[in-house]
Order: structure tokens, then C-alpha cells, then sequence
């Protein structure tokens, strides 16, 4: 459960050749035989920890944040969210679809629940469990914190695990803002997927309706 930022160091996240997880540290290795130049390790987040809205996605995709180091960077949901938080004034520049494509956040960060990416982007519920305490860590870390988008069921879980909140009083419900204090409240979004925006599951529109709902939270 997430205590007080007060006087806790700033928040470092799992090295990138962390081996808690020791799946996730065989299917790194794997791919680091494949694919020498890619990132290859657990992925930190992009942002300030000074930032009032946190994003809050499942994990590192294989060819996109594995390969450039960046949450959502080089994958296709990567193409909905960043140029989402460019429209609303959370992001400025150009996204590039690379770390070095100069794109910056602003009042603004993006994080995993699972930092290394998962074999079939299906990481276990051990896994996820031992990578909460990284999360825990992070939103502590953040003093300014007011407002939480979370990308999909699993994040939605994640951040309700992380706050000790009871999830059948708070349930997952696209573009829905649960308010659990008077500082802090959590929005959920269909994780913006390649799947689920093919499948109508998820559309631009209803994507940018739960991201001004968390904006507005901050």
C-alpha cells in the first residue's frame, strides 16, 4: 500500500537487468541474443515525478518499449497516446516513435505495472504482484500526484492493489473515475491496443473522453 512522500529518497525503479522475475529475465535474455542493439530490460518510466497525472499502462511491448527504452515508444499503441497527450497539452514536439525523437512531457508520466516485457504480453499474476512494490514505490515518490489513467484491466488492478483498495467496490469501466480520497482519483481506459482499436472496442473519441476526465481530475 502506498505511505507518504515525506522523506523517502526519489523513486529509482528495478535496474534493467533486474532478475526478480526469472521468466521475464530468461525471455530478456532470449531477446538479447535476437536483437543485440534493443533495449532489453525492464523499462523505466518517462516523466517527472513532480507531475500531477500518472499513466499507468500493463507492460513493455516486445517491439516497441523493449526495443526503444520508453513506454509506449515504437508500438502501435504508442500512435493513439502520444499524439493524445500532444492535443491535450501534456506532451510537446513531435512524436517520433523513438527515445530520441525529442518529445517531452509536461505535468506528465508514464509508467508500467510490469516493467519487462512478457512473453505473448501476458505477464503472470506473480509477476505482476512482484513488480507492484516498483509501483507502489513510484506513486509515493510523487507528491503533486492527483489524478491516475489507467490503460486496461490489469493496470486497473495494479493501481487498486498498490492503494490496498477493495476491486469489487471500484470496478474496471472504460472512461469511469473512481474517487477513493479528496486528493487523488484513478480513471480507467481500455488499454489503447492494436486489438482494441481494430475491434471498435476502443475509438479515438472514447480514448480522449477518459483522458480529459483524468486531465480535469488534476
Amino acid at each position: 500500500m502506498v505511505k507518504s512522500a515525506a522523506s523517502k529518497p526519489a523513486f529509482q525503479g528495478p535496474p534493467k537487468n533486474c532478475g526478480l522475475c526469472p521468466r521475464l529475465a530468461e525471455f530478456r535474455a532470449d531477446n538479447k541474443v535476437q536483437f543485440p542493439d534493443w533495449h532489453n530490460g525492464a523499462v523505466p518510466a518517462f516523466g517527472s515525478l513532480d507531475a500531477t497525472l500518472l499513466v499507468v499502462g500493463l507492460a513493455p511491448g516486445l517491439r516497441g518499449a523493449n526495443r526503444t527504452g520508453r513506454p509506449f515508444t515504437g508500438d502501435y499503441a504508442g500512435e493513439l497516446l502520444y499524439p493524445s497527450l500532444l492535443k491535450y497539452g501534456r506532451a510537446r514536439g513531435t512524436y517520433g516513435a523513438e527515445i530520441d525523437d525529442g518529445l517531452e512531457l509536461v505535468d506528465c508520466r508514464i509508467t508500467n505495472a510490469v516493467r519487462c516485457v512478457p512473453p505473448a504480453n501476458k505477464p503472470t499474476p506473480q509477476e505482476q504482484k512482484t513488480c507492484r512494490s516498483f509501483l507502489v514505490e513510484e506513486i509515493a515518490a510523487m507528491p503533486r500526484l492527483r489524478s491516475i489513467l489507467v490503460l486496461g484491466r490489469i493496470a486497473h488492478d495494479a493501481v487498486m492493489n498498490t492503494f490496498g483498495l477493495r476491486k469489487v467496490l471500484y470496478p474496471f469501466a472504460h472512461a469511469t473515475t473512481h474517487r477513493f480520497d479528496k486528493k487523488l482519483s484513478i480513471t480507467d481506459s481500455y488499454h489503447c491496443s492494436r486489438y482494441n482499436l481494430n475491434t471498435g472496442v476502443l475509438t479515438e473519441p472514447m480514448f480522449h473522453e477518459a483522458l480529459e476526465r483524468a486531465i480535469s481530475a488534476t
